[in-house]
Parts: structure tokens; sequence; C-alpha cells
């Protein structure tokens, strides 16, 4: 089943329940009609945003309204560091409208997703709110990757990704490099495998896109003490300069 697939009628029929059971005031029945039967003809993320769209029209007109009633929803947290799109996938719509809306509130958007983030990804809500406050938003990111949640410390990292795939370029690495550059190097030992690649990927975009930063990074990384996972991640980080180089 294509990813697009999971969110069909059916789909709408559980959400309109699930919604209307964390917001008395939802209008399941409206919900549901707007959605029922458009959705096939559509991909992956004009599925997502004609359910925000119905979403928006039929809660409440106050974000932060929403959004504390939304942390209803959310179910138990996943008890291990995969996982995530195998059993969080149903959340992507409400990501999707944290993601365009979560600059109403964006104090009460990244709580939410801290949350959020323990039982399905919110690497691509966070990134608006780190393009309008990038210096309170990374403060904050470098406090999560001290957190106890895997899923905690690896958003802390995924989402300040240069080239995230399926969203647009975001520079705050570049912009705020002493950072971004504390932030990773918080988790260059952390000893989960799903945090590592994370880090290795932020390597990986960041010789792609400033490749002397990145090995200003490896030097002080390397002049420092090696771990295994610090070894991992720089092979992992270095995958792409080091095929260019193979091929010449």
């Amino acid at each position: 089943m294509k990813h697009k697939d999971h969110y069909n009628d059916g789909y709408v029929q559980e959400l309109s329940q699930k919604l209307y059971d964390t917001i008395p005031d939802f209008d399941k029945t409206s919900f549901s009609q707007e959605l029922i039967g458009r959705l096939e003809d559509k991909e992956l993320f004009a599925r997502f945003d004609c359910i925000v769209d119905a979403m928006k029209r039929n809660m409440d007109s106050n974000y932060s309204k929403n959004i504390q009633a939304l942390f209803g929803i959310l179910g138990p947290e996943l008890e291990q560091a995969e996982g995530m799109f195998n059993f969080g996938w149903w959340l992507w719509p409400i990501s999707r409208y944290v993601e365009r809306y979560g600059n109403e509130n964006w104090q009460l958007s990244l709580l939410f997703l801290k949350e959020l983030t323990k039982r399905f990804t919110g690497e691509y809500a966070i990134r608006p709110l780190l393009k309008e406050h990038p210096t309170e938003i990374m403060d904050e990111l470098i406090n999560w990757t001290k957190d106890h949640n895997v899923h905690v410390r690896r958003l802390a990292s995924e989402g300040v990704r240069i080239r995230l795939p399926w969203s647009q370029k975001l520079l705050v690495a570049l912009d705020d490099f002493d950072r971004y550059s504390t932030l990773l190097t918080n988790l260059k030992d952390d000893t989960e495998k799903f945090v590592q690649k994370s880090v290795g990927n932020n390597l990986n975009d960041l010789y792609k896109e400033a490749p002397q930063k990145a090995e200003f990074l490896v030097a002080q990384w390397n002049a420092t003490g090696q771990s295994k996972a610090q070894e991992w991640i720089i092979k992992h980080g270095m995958r792409t300069k080091n095929k260019k180089q193979m091929l010449g």
C-alpha cells in the first residue's frame, strides 16, 4: 500500500470520531461530508491539505484552543525507537495542521510537537517555527538533545536538516552555525542508531551545502576523542563526499 492510500474514506471516518471525542464542538458530520469520496484522485500531501482545510473549517477558529485539545488525541507513546511510520502514520494530518498554522502560537506548538514526536515525527511541522523563530527554537532543540526520549532527541536533529526529503531547504544550520554545531555535537555519541542516522544525514547535507563547515565540525569532533557512534556518524555523513571522490 502506498502512503497516500492510508488516507481514504475509512480514515476520514475514524479521524472524524477521534476529533469529535477530543473536541466536542467539532462538526464531524460536516467534516466527513467534505472529504468522503474526494481524496482518491489526490497525491499524498494534497490529501493532507484537504483534510487540514476541512479540520480548520469545522473546528474553533482559535488555534491555541484547538492545539490544547489535540494533546488528547495523541494516544500512547511509542515503546521503541523505530515504528513511527508503522503506528503513528494516522497523525500526519495533525502534524500538517501544526506545520501550516503553528506560528499562531509557536510556544504552544513546540510543546505539542515534543509530545507528537513520541508517536509520530514532527520534523516537517517544526520547520516553519524554525524559520520564524530560529534562535528561540534552536535553544530549545539544544535542550532536547539531552532528553531521555529517543524520539525527542531525534527530532532535535532531524528538524534542522538542510535538505530534509519532501521539504523545502532550510538554512538555519548555516545562518546559526554555532547553535547548529552545538546541537549536533551533543548528539554525536548518542547510542541510539535512530539518532545516529539523523546526525549523519545532517552532516551529509552540510557537506553538500557548505563542505568547509562540515570539515571544521568533523575536525572538532575528532580532536576531542572518538566513540563508535561518532565514527559511524562521520562515515555516514561523508558518504556523498566519498562517492564523488571515487567517481573522480
